[in-house]
């Protein structure tokens, strides 16, 4: 059987970011947006996991927010960053590189 937290942590995590990165490059995000739209594709994210990578995100420079009011507890929209664009860049050239090698291994069983 396979353990699921595992896997989420150590493969989805980073599709996770992509799809982040690819919702805020199209306009700002909202973090409960945010999951919702992920369960949507069928990811089981938890707030208190999507919401530290977002901040994590904003740390790395990737994502810039604006809170909609004070606290920390406050609406925060996240938008990407040029840094995040370039990184957005990169991952959809990986993902296209890995879609082709895999779609061959699938035609090969």
């Amino acid at each position: 059987m396979v353990d699921q937290k595992l896997v989420n942590h150590e493969i989805l995590l980073s599709f996770w970011k992509i799809h982040v990165l690819h919702h805020a490059s199209e306009g700002g995000v909202v973090g409960t947006w945010m999951l919702q739209e992920l369960h949507h594709h069928g990811y089981e994210v938890s707030p208190g996991t999507l919401f530290p990578l977002l901040k994590r995100m904003e740390r790395f420079g990737w994502l810039d927010s604006i809170a909609d009011g004070d606290g920390p507890r406050a609406r925060r929209t996240y938008t990407i960053t040029d840094s995040g664009r370039e990184v957005l860049a990169i991952a959809r050239r990986q993902l296209r590189e890995l879609g082709v090698e895999v779609g061959k291994q699938q035609e090969n069983e």
